[in-house]
């Protein structure tokens, strides 16, 4: 019986833990950071919340008696991603990034890309209304916003006030489509999107609604990912695990 390790946050996760709890000679353990406060059950066990660090991670895979890591969080979870990498590395254990592509400009978009959250001040002129679909976690890098007017959606009830004068939360949880996506761009008088490409369909639409409204994107590049496999279907991921067996 292999044991194996998921770590889950993304849709794709979820399809995973599907697939892998089917495997008879699996047993499936999913760890979830807790960024939200009411997760879907993954339908396999399933642990929340941090591990201590790099020597806590490790120590937990020991006393679990893991055996392999499915790396399935967010593609910007990238500090989760290389902490894993080389923790799975020091043990000797096996290691596979599911990584979903990242999405790319077709005919109509007005994308812009930024490195990092900062450099959306260098594109978004004063004035702007401004979409974040990025979470909360690395608000404070918009800082320099300053004279725009900021709408941050996020999953959760906030339970801290916005941290700059000039913005405010609102609660949406996904899916969203393309044209309730579009009457919500309409009614806030949005000027500008910004999102972190994420990729995946899950969340796609935030960026066809964009288009078809003629919106600018400032569009954040992802984060260096660690060296390693990386899969991008559940069929691959599947086909990982039982090479394994």
């Amino acid at each position: 019986m292999m044991r194996l390790l998921l770590l889950a946050g993304t849709a794709e996760a979820r399809q995973l833990a599907a697939a892998l709890g089917s495997e008879r000679r699996v047993s499936v353990i999913a760890s979830l950071a807790g960024a939200t406060r009411s997760p879907r059950p993954l339908g396999v066990a399933t642990r929340i919340g941090g591990f201590g660090g790099a020597e806590g991670f490790a120590d937990w895979l020991k006393r679990e008696r893991i055996d392999a890591v499915m790396d399935a969080t967010h593609p910007f979870a990238a500090r989760i991603s290389h902490r894993t990498a080389e923790v799975c590395d020091a043990l000797g254990l096996s290691y596979v990034q599911f990584l979903r592509p990242p999405w790319m400009p077709v005919d109509g978009d007005r994308w812009h890309f930024l490195n990092d959250e900062s450099d959306a001040a260098r594109f978004i002129p004063a004035g702007a209304r401004v979409f974040l679909a990025t979470g909360r976690q690395g608000l404070e890098r918009f800082a320099n916003l300053e004279g725009r007017e900021l709408v941050c959606r996020q999953i959760d009830t906030p339970d801290r006030a916005f941290p700059f004068p000039n913005g405010h939360f609102m609660v949406g949880a996904p899916p969203f489509d393309v044209e309730d996506e579009e009457v919500l761009f309409r009614r806030l008088g949005i000027d500008w999107l910004v999102a972190k490409n994420a990729g995946g369909s899950a969340s796609r639409a935030k960026l066809d609604a964009a288009r078809h409204l003629h919106l600018p994107v400032a569009m954040i590049r992802r984060p260096l990912q660690p060296e390693g496999p990386k899969l991008q279907t559940v069929s691959a991921a599947l086909g990982w695990v039982r090479r394994r067996l």
